[in-house]
């Protein structure tokens, strides 16, 4: 599976991929824009953008007319902003496809932009706001990488403050669009069933050629400064104490990539991980347990996230259980089944994610956009096939170390209950 990728004289690169499957397809634009290229006064501005788009354009003028064009062709879209890109979609019938392309290139080429929207929808995005205040299993990821970021704009929130959202005009977003939204910083991927299509190159390029280019603005590279773990408490009343624990990795160019997945997967990846089966099944601390890895540019994490009962003994056994399970990796604690357990499971899952054609969409244009290589999954699959015992063992001592430990929890706790002592290996 590879996409067909080439780039139209203004610098967008575009990706085709036909996956011969089921008539339907997925149209996807990204940009490299997020909340990580933003500053103290406008954090928050990609993601109301986000919004924006969708508010209105030259030829679909309000929200009402979009989503009517797009649900009266049985069609799927959204949007969604990270720290370091952003993208649209719509997904529908093969046989849509022109209208999709004209919808899709008008919202993000010709927004209105219009005043009285941004008022409008400025209420909209202080309620998104109170709702992950009001989520404390979404929140807590947040507040992990406010304090693994802390003085970086990699540890803005990427919804901003009800502070700054309220404060933003219309000169905000022209400024940020104009900044950010250029033809050389994005890539548009078209991948599903394309049988029926006619000429997709032809067509996107009839839509996008006249998308002017410009020049980007670049980010601020992160400066690790970290000499000792970090803790952080959010007191809030609740019914269940949601923590974070993690330390810094490497940016998304790392060849050491491949180890930490599987690295993630032996700690927290399903049930039939260390930490679930150690924290839940035998001592049924939490409902959830789980460990992700996150990466940028310049810099990454591996976290693992999970909900455990309120009682701040309790929580201390939960984390005293979960270090315990660094250290056995660091120690080199691992049967070859759980290793090979981990490998199949991470091909697996990317291979049953590939079912969808957004999925499809969203792996190969990210690979363009932040690495600019096109690694089709089978290569993917090959590296972790190499990955050794001796390279997780390594990693892992590497990685798992008490001055880089950054710890964060929400719940009904005073900073003093929870002690950073009760984390060292």
């Amino acid at each position: 599976m590879k996409p067909h990728i080439h780039t139209l004289p203004n610098g967008l690169r575009v990706l085709i991929l036909d996956t011969k499957s089921f008539p339907t397809l997925t149209m996807l634009l990204l940009v490299g824009a997020g909340s990580r290229y933003e500053n103290e006064k406008n954090n928050g501005i990609a993601h109301f953008l986000e919004h924006m788009f969708y508010k209105g354009s030259k030829n679909y003028p309000d929200m009402e007319i979009i989503s009517q064009e797009i649900e009266g062709m049985g069609g799927h879209w959204n949007a969604f902003t990270s720290k370091d890109y952003t993208g649209y979609f719509i997904k529908a019938a093969t046989y849509h496809f022109p209208k999709m392309a004209d919808i899709l290139s008008d919202i993000l080429l010709h927004p209105l932009l219009q005043t009285e929207e941004i008022e409008k929808e400025k209420g909209v995005i202080v309620e998104e706001i109170n709702m992950y205040e009001d989520t404390p299993q979404r929140r807590i990821a947040d507040i992990f990488e406010n304090v693994m970021y802390e003085g970086s704009p990699l540890g803005y929130d990427i919804a901003g403050t009800k502070k700054t959202v309220t404060s933003f005009d219309r000169s905000t977003f022209v400024n940020y669009m104009e900044s950010l939204y250029q033809p050389q910083n994005a890539v548009l991927v078209v991948a599903g069933g394309l049988s029926g299509t006619g000429d997709v190159l032809k067509t996107v390029e009839a839509k996008f050629s006249h998308w002017n280019r410009g020049k980007a603005a670049g980010y601020s590279a992160f400066e690790a400064k970290q000499s000792g773990p970090r803790f952080k408490v959010a007191k809030k009343q609740t019914e269940q104490a949601h923590f974070c624990v993690g330390f810094p990795t490497f940016g998304i160019a790392d060849d050491r990539r491949p180890i930490l997945k599987i690295l993630a997967t032996l700690m927290g990846g399903g049930a039939s991980s260390r930490l679930f089966q150690e924290v839940r099944e035998k001592r049924g601390l939490c409902y959830y347990i789980s460990t992700g890895v996150e990466q940028y540019h310049d810099t990454g994490n591996i976290v693992t996230q999970s909900g455990v009962t309120k009682e701040a003994d309790k929580v201390k056994e939960a984390l005293r259980a979960t270090m315990k399970e660094h250290t056995k990796l660091i120690k080199g604690q691992i049967k070859d089944t759980d290793i090979d357990r981990s490998k199949e499971m991470i091909k697996g899952r990317l291979l049953l994610s590939l079912e969808d054609s957004f999925n499809v969409a969203h792996y190969f244009g990210l690979k363009e956009l932040h690495e600019n290589i096109m690694e089709t999954p089978e290569e993917v699959m090959k590296k972790i096939d190499k990955v050794t015992r001796e390279d997780i063992v390594a990693l892992a001592g590497e990685i798992f170390t008490h001055e880089n430990l950054n710890f964060s929890i929400i719940g009904p706790f005073e900073k003093e209950a929870l002690n950073i002592a009760d984390l060292e290996f």
